[in-house]
């Protein structure tokens, strides 16, 4: 298992929300995110991250265990910290 906590710069609001859980489902890890101590959503459920209402500036707990945890972590944390600036709109 892997588990790290990030800072976002984007929200996960609907478009960035959706874009995260199309490249989770490509893996087959379970993925969970957190926010400030509270309930951890499935990461591959849009309506979970939606009910995280993080915003920018948020900070997650960004959680993968499973057979291709390595790379899909790398994945995620890449998108999450990097790859979702398009998409807040």
């Amino acid at each position: 298992m892997i588990r790290k906590e990030l800072t976002l710069d984007v929200g996960l609001h609907a478009r960035p929300a959706a874009v995260f859980v199309k490249e989770a489902r490509r893996y087959d890890s379970d993925i969970r995110l957190e926010k400030n101590g509270g309930d951890r959503v499935n990461g591959k459920s849009i309506m979970g991250i939606l009910t995280l209402a993080a915003g920018p500036g948020s900070i997650i707990y960004l959680e993968v265990d499973g057979p291709d945890e390595e790379e899909c972590f790398a994945a995620l944390e890449d998108l999450l910290l990097n790859g979702l600036k398009d998409e807040d709109r």
